[in-house]
């Protein structure tokens, strides 16, 4: 069979091959190895919505995700940046998946839970699986090690954070889409529509399944943002499942629900990350406060309407 190539295929290859040339250069393979993996950007994001209560206006939530311990991410590292997420004072902290870049081959998985377990966060500490924490045999593996660093493993499952004023949120966390067993609906199907929720899935690719829920907020990981990008192409490579979506922020479906995909903290295959650099997220949530006044103010039109169109229906049946 004849193969074709579209110009686009065609720029690309040409690109790759260019990017492998400044790769192979002493400064190219320096930095793609050495540098840009060890810097870290601190990305901040407010999410509005009108279903964020009151009290959880401006509250802090911290993602973090697909560390891949082991293949050039180390335990000094992990430690470093337990010291920068609790440095920001986040309220919440998410983990989307990815601990181990192997788990059955990682030498040290008995010192990871303490150095997990120094992250504070006021409202809790979530985690779901990712298709490498499955992977490995490390299913059981990364659940003891979760559950020993005080995370919340949610796996198929709806959790409600609740203030002290009653106030609350739902936090959702999906099992991993490629090794594990999703389950959508008995999942996302109890939510509230009036209720600010946030769905934890490692795979961004499926966000057009968590729109048709009530969900508000979609967090993933799993791209990497491509780990090697291309000017002005953007990812090389992108795994099954995070493709259409490889980093940053997206409105998807009819709900317009809000999706991030964090670029992750480690690499896996290849030690590299070019134009992809490692990340953490600091989410801060946003009443929309303006569509509030609008809607109170709005119904106090209607009710004075209403009272004043039977004020002068009573005076005309008078005369």
């Amino acid at each position: 069979m004849k193969k074709t190539y579209t110009r686009r295929s065609f720029l690309k290859g040409l690109l790759s091959l260019s990017l492998g040339t400044v790769l192979t250069t002493s400064f190219g393979y320096t930095y793609a190895k050495y540098i840009e993996p060890r810097r870290l950007q601190i990305t901040r994001k407010s999410i509005f919505s009108n279903n964020i209560p009151t009290g959880f206006h401006n509250r802090t939530i911290l993602q973090f995700s697909d560390t891949h311990l082991g293949l050039s991410y180390n335990l000094q590292q992990l430690e470093e940046l337990v010291n920068k997420i609790n440095s920001l004072k986040p309220d919440l902290i998410l983990f989307t998946g990815d601990l181990m870049d192997a788990p059955n081959e990682y030498a040290y998985p008995h010192r990871i839970p303490p150095i997990l377990q120094r992250l504070n966060s006021p409202l809790g500490k979530y985690a779901i699986y990712g298709n490498h924490d499955h992977g490995g045999y490390g299913t059981t593996l990364y659940q003891d090690i979760i559950q020993e660093s005080n995370f919340q493993l949610l796996v198929n499952e709806a959790r409600t954070i609740t203030l002290d004023n009653g106030e609350y949120i739902h936090i959702c966390g999906l099992d991993d889409v490629l090794l594990g067993d999703p389950q959508y609906e008995q999942t996302l199907g109890q939510l509230e529509s009036s209720t600010f929720a946030i769905a934890m899935i490692h795979e961004p690719d499926v966000a057009v399944k968590a729109a048709a829920f009530p969900v508000d907020l979609q967090l993933s990981g799993h791209s990497h943002g491509g780990q090697i990008q291309l000017p002005f192409f953007g990812p090389l490579i992108t795994p099954p499942f995070g493709t259409v979506y490889p980093e940053g922020f997206y409105k998807v479906g009819e709900s317009d629900m809000q999706l991030y995909v964090n670029r992750g903290i480690g690499t896996t295959r290849i030690p590299f990350r070019f134009l992809a650099t490692p990340e953490i997220t600091l989410f801060t949530l946003k009443k929309n406060v303006y569509l509030d006044v609008f809607l109170r103010l709005y119904r106090k039109h209607i009710v004075r309407q209403t009272h004043n169109e039977t004020y002068h229906h009573t005076l005309h049946r008078q005369h």
